[in-house]
């Protein structure tokens, strides 16, 4: 199990877009995936489940994988918040 908290650096936070992002990247992978934010846990492979978490600008996540390919999927979702999701 890998565990890293991330921050949201696009000023729009997660919307439509970067959630299906999200989605797509971590569907990629095997492991399983979650993300936290004030206590609500969802599987960071549902887009509604991502869009339901509010995530605004300089919110932080916890982002939780378990799995064969744990610490590449990680890397892979963080990056696409250091990136700000290509906006």
């Amino acid at each position: 199990m890998v565990i890293r908290v991330v921050e949201v650096l696009n000023r729009a936070g997660i919307h439509a877009r970067p959630a299906a992002l999200i989605v797509k990247v971590a569907n990629k992978f095997s492991s399983q995936l979650y993300m936290e934010k004030d206590r609500m846990k969802i599987n960071g492979k549902s887009i509604m489940g991502i869009i339901t978490l509010g995530a605004a600008y300089k919110s932080k996540i916890t982002i939780t994988t378990d799995g064969s390919d744990e610490t590449e999927a990680i890397d892979a979702i963080e990056q696409l918040f250091l990136n700000r999701f290509e906006e």
